[in-house]
């Protein structure tokens, strides 16, 4: 059985995209011949390959569909790369990023790579508990990662340690805690959360005092926002060395009760892709991580 690759191509365009619409314009196409397309490659397959909900949702065989295409596509561009049959199209890098490395240091390791190779970037956050998720599910080629075990038909590799600490603002600490923070006042104080995802807080009150409650908390999922809303004093949060030093050294932050800290390890997976891209991104966040991470 052949299957002509724009069909998977189309695909992903439409979960790319979130709609049959955006697909059309993005393949300068007819929404009609999209919804074709689909259907003759789910017709092919004789499976259903995605759900019309919304937003829209891949099935197990179109998580397959949509994998094998980002790998064949991967191959084609470097197999024409290497014959001088290179287009303008760029390659698509779909990565798997927890918010810190995001903030802090993910895009420093790709600086070199952005400038001289003809990528762009589909990056979805996650939880770095849940990013591993994204690589079984073929949404990704690669991601970062707290989980060291490697996915089948991909490659795990070692970054370092992303020390947190317990950080307030030194108003904060003066309004709600002792000289020395017990329990009962954690609980008591707002904790900040990144989202319902984060963990962060509830860990360390488990570790240190026995207890999963976080008490009142706010939400704020955003990285910089998270870390100003504690600078201004409206609660306590768990932030990485690799984004608080600088508030540290300026003693706009202080550690709540130092030496408390959470060590989360990260894990770089890929594709086992023998590409020359593949080697290059694994090359720049290697190095990068072991020159920022624990």
């Amino acid at each position: 059985m052949k299957i002509n690759l724009s069909l998977f191509e189309t695909l992903s365009a439409i979960i790319e995209e979130q709609s049959f619409e955006g697909a059309a314009e993005k393949l300068c196409l007819t929404q009609s011949a999209i919804s074709q397309r689909l259907r003759q490659l789910e017709s092919t397959l004789g499976q259903t390959l995605i759900i019309r909900s919304t937003p829209l949702v891949l099935t197990d065989a179109g998580h397959s569909a949509l994998r094998y295409f980002q790998q064949a596509k991967l191959l084609q561009d470097e197999y024409l790369e290497s014959v001088n049959q290179t287009t303008s199209e760029h390659c698509t890098l779909h990565l798997g990023v927890n918010a810190d490395s995001l903030a802090t240091w993910l895009f420093d390791a790709l600086d070199e790579l952005l400038q001289k190779d003809n990528v762009l970037l589909h990056v979805k956050v996650d939880d770095q508990d849940k990013t591993r998720e994204l690589m079984t599910t073929g949404e990704v080629m690669g991601c970062i990662s707290s989980d060291s075990v490697p996915i089948k038909g991909c490659n795990c590799f070692y970054l370092g340690t992303m020390t947190y600490r317990c950080l307030v603002s030194p108003a904060f600490k003066s309004q709600y805690f002792s000289s020395s923070p017990k329990k009962e006042e954690l609980i008591q104080a707002p904790a900040i959360q990144f989202n319902h995802k984060d963990d962060l807080q509830k860990n360390f009150m488990e570790r240190y005092f026995n207890t999963s409650d976080i008490g009142v908390k706010h939400r704020i999922p955003s990285t910089e926002s998270y870390m100003d809303l504690i600078r201004r004093g409206y609660g306590w949060g768990m932030i990485p060395d690799v984004q608080s030093q600088p508030l540290l050294d300026s003693n706009e932050l202080t550690e709540l009760i130092p030496g408390h800290t959470l060590e989360i390890p990260l894990y770089w997976h890929i594709w086992n892709l023998k590409t020359q891209l593949n080697q290059k991104l694994t090359d720049h966040i290697r190095n990068f991580a072991e020159q920022v991470l624990d």
